[in-house]
């Protein structure tokens, strides 16, 4: 659990990257992510919300559905949504564009 906020289940995960990334303080990171998901801050620790918002942008759920996004596909769409840089997608995005696509 991403601080206390649940992690996938909420917005923990996202809320962690901003931080880690862009080097913001916990609040400035919740302003953030709540921004570039439309969405208020306290909305962000509403579990409910969140895994209709995370279905409804497809960026992952704490369970695998079928039909949703998980892994990298996940990380993709975090990454875009959330303007943050993923180094596993960065290495992903690189490597494809090197084989002809």
């Amino acid at each position: 659990m991403s601080f206390g906020m649940g992690g996938v289940r909420t917005a923990g995960d996202l809320i962690a990257r901003a931080q880690m990334e862009r080097r913001l303080k916990i609040r400035e990171a919740k302003a953030y992510v709540a921004k570039k998901l439309g969405v208020d801050s306290v909305t962000l620790s509403d579990e409910y919300a969140m895994t209709e918002l995370r279905k409804k942008l497809d960026i992952g759920l704490i369970m695998a559905l079928t039909g949703y996004a998980k892994g990298l596909a996940a990380k993709t769409r975090i990454s875009k949504t959330c303007d943050l840089k993923i180094n596993s997608v960065t290495r992903l995005l690189e490597k494809a564009q090197l084989r002809g696509a």
